[in-house]
């Protein structure tokens, strides 16, 4: 399980790292560059999020969290 979350958390990075390449090239990129790698960006991050609740519901994974003290 922790592979594929590393992967698809990878899979964000470089969303986000080819949608600052497209902002800084204006001239050079594709029409609409940024708001793709943007957008798949967005629904990678979804997707990792419902997995990952998905995955705790199923009791595949669970938090370990920081116990409250008072």
């Amino acid at each position: 399980m922790k592979p594929v979350i590393v992967a698809v958390f990878v899979m964000i990075v470089v969303a986000l790292a080819l949608a600052g390449r497209a902002m800084l090239r204006r001239g050079g990129s594709r029409p609409g560059a940024m708001w793709h790698a943007l957008a798949w960006r967005i629904g990678l991050s979804v997707a990792l999020f419902l997995c990952l609740l998905a995955a705790w519901r199923l009791g595949w994974i669970r938090p370990t969290g920081v116990p409250l003290t008072r």
